[in-house]
């Protein structure tokens, strides 16, 4: 399995951002992908998880974000709203066949190698 992230970028606060996560590999069906995010001198933390087989979602701030895949395309995507400097980290998506973890990060077996995002004020 392997995730590429894109569309991180630097934008003002209140902008908008949508992440794209590609999914390589069989049985995207049978995973839960989330979004983590690390921002410089913090640890890793949770944003969003969606269990691909059941449409499940857990977001850490479900006003702000939302979480969605395309099966066909076997992506995985994060829009994020209404953003604030403090979004400002590198976000990760991340994969396990596991479910009912939500966004604990150490169920996760297959991470991307990340995608900046740039909050301005």
């Amino acid at each position: 399995v392997q995730l590429v992230e894109s569309g991180g970028g630097s934008v003002q606060a209140g902008g908008s951002l949508r992440l794209s996560c590609a999914f390589s590999g069989f049985r995207f069906d049978d995973y839960t992908i989330a979004w983590f995010r690390q921002a410089p001198g913090k640890e890793r933390e949770g944003v969003s998880s969606i269990e691909i087989p059941y449409g499940s979602t857990n977001s850490a701030d479900s006003g702000r974000v939302t979480i969605s895949s395309d099966s066909i395309k076997k992506t995985v995507y994060l829009q994020m709203d209404s953003l604030k400097p403090e979004d400002t980290a590198v976000y990760y998506c991340a994969g396990t066949d596991c479910f009912g973890y939500g966004v604990d990060t150490n169920k996760y077996d297959y991470w991307g190698q990340g995608t900046q995002v740039t909050v301005s004020s």
